[in-house]
């Protein structure tokens, strides 16, 4: 790889999945990648890799997403791949130099990372796949058997992570208690309770998660406006409702003909959020998925 290639992966908000993914990618071609967050159809398709974007998941050509109907498939333990996954499926022996680390990697991290990108619940399954959880970040920067053992500089530059990461949890608590107010007003103000109309995309999930009758909430976000589903509990992707089957995976007119929402443009393949262009689409979304 002697010039930099054009990797896309979409814009707006990012996950695990998406992070890992562009990792990989960056490891596989030695740093010399250019990443464009977009979802523009024309430099999508002029792009060298595409992943978590763009509806097609084919590896000959190296587009790598799995939001279109029907999914990417699925591992034999039932977790399905997200663009993490489908990525590491074909170029992580390739980034690790050996099939058995790849696969190691991929049980270990990457299935928990799909899992979650997809909303299975991998704890409730029975599975060896355990959680990659925060403190196996760090102890990733322990000093290998062949390294030494040298811990104070691996040390105090995880302090430094921990420190950032620390700062960013007590900013974020401290902007999701300033939105307690405005969703229980929104909750108190609300004409039907079952579906709750935000102004803003505020941290909802717990604050709502204590009232018995929500069941889907409307806000604005990057542009457009989407209906989310409320889970039944606080850790699980169960919802209490989910949006309607036979708009799974569907997207733009396909969508949009099926659910009889003009500007619908979007329904996860979860079938836990959707997204139309305008505020009235997705209230119609949810007066629909309330029907269902």
């Amino acid at each position: 790889f002697s010039k930099k290639k054009i990797v896309v992966t979409h814009n707006g908000t990012f996950h695990a999945d998406d992070i890992f993914s562009a990792a990989t990618l960056s490891i596989l071609l030695d740093g010399k990648i250019k990443i464009i967050r977009t979802r523009d159809a024309e430099i999508i398709s002029k792009a060298d890799f595409v992943f978590d974007v763009g509806g097609e998941y084919d590896p000959a050509r190296n587009r790598f997403d799995h939001h279109q109907h029907g999914g990417a498939g699925s591992r034999e333990n039932g977790i399905p791949y997200a663009a993490f996954g489908l990525v590491w499926k074909t170029y992580g022996e390739h980034v690790c130099g050996s099939k058995q680390i790849a696969d190691i990697l991929d049980e270990k991290l990457v299935q928990f990372i799909d899992a979650n990108d997809n909303g299975v619940d991998v704890v409730g399954l029975k599975t060896v796949v355990a959680p990659y959880l925060i403190q196996d970040i760090f102890y990733s920067f322990r000093p290998s058997w062949k390294e030494g053992e040298v811990y104070d500089k691996s040390f105090m530059k995880m302090v430094t992570l921990a420190r950032e990461v620390l700062l960013r949890e007590i900013l974020k608590m401290n902007h999701a208690l300033l939105a307690q107010s405005i969703i229980t007003n929104a909750y108190n103000n609300a004409e039907d309770k079952r579906v709750i109309i935000l102004d803003g995309h505020y941290p909802w999930g717990e604050t709502l998660g204590e009232y018995p009758e929500p069941l889907f909430v409307v806000f604005p976000k990057v542009g457009t406006w989407r209906v989310e589903c409320v889970r039944k509990q606080k850790y699980s992707f169960e919802n209490r409702k989910s949006l309607p089957e036979a708009w799974a995976g569907l997207r733009d007119e396909e969508m949009a003909r099926v659910s009889g929402v003009p500007d619908a443009i979007f329904c996860h393949n979860g079938r836990f959020l959707a997204v139309a262009k305008s505020k009235e689409g997705a209230l119609l979304l949810a007066q629909k998925a309330l029907l269902a």
